[in-house]
């Protein structure tokens, strides 16, 4: 593996400034001189690597996203059957590097402000529909049609909810009893 450029060094510092920020503050009034305040920078330098606030957001999501994608690969790599592939889905959504606090803060706040952004928007959809396809994959394996999409429904519910939550908690998560309570809503779901 070859050295990181200082360029994406000084990226990821101004993503993860972006995630405290975002997370102290809300995206609505976070200013590029509190994000840059943060990662010990210039509101300058975000508009050079980023070009605005928003291309510093969109950055920042498929980031985590990119996160969520490699816990997804890491997770399938060792699952055989359809049940342990929707424990591999829920399992990457509450990845120890991905279920914090301020990340999902971040993360709500994005959903929110989605709608308003082509950029975001669009973000937004292609996860959806990868977590959705990945969901439905499995659940038509193991239930019958009439069952799957009420089935998919709740997974999905039940991990915005808990990332809902998770957004407002002021102590630390525990992604590992998230992961076990995720399994067994998957057992509660599929029967």
């Amino acid at each position: 593996m070859g050295r990181k450029r200082i360029r994406d060094i000084r990226n990821e510092e101004l993503i993860e400034a972006t995630i405290v920020a975002v997370h102290r503050r809300g995206y609505g009034v976070v200013t590029m001189a509190e994000i840059a305040q943060e990662a010990g920078a210039s509101a300058a330098s975000i508009n050079y690597y980023f070009g605005s606030k928003e291309g510093l957001m969109e950055a920042t999501m498929r980031h985590l996203l990119n996160k969520l994608r490699q816990a997804m690969v890491r997770g399938y790599a060792t699952a055989s059957t359809p049940k342990e592939r929707l424990y591999a889905v829920m399992d990457a959504n509450f990845d120890d590097d991905l279920f914090r606090v301020a990340q999902c803060s971040l993360w709500m706040q994005f959903w929110a402000s989605a709608p308003y952004s082509t950029r975001l928007s669009r973000l937004h959809r292609i996860n959806r529909s990868r977590v959705r396809s990945h969901f439905l994959a499995e659940l038509n394996r193991l239930l019958s049609r009439d069952r799957v999409e009420t089935a998919r429904h709740a997974l999905q519910c039940y991990m915005d909810g808990v990332w809902l939550q998770a957004a407002q908690s002021e102590a630390p998560l525990d992604s590992e009893q998230a992961r076990r309570a995720a399994h067994r809503v998957v057992d509660l779901v599929i029967g």
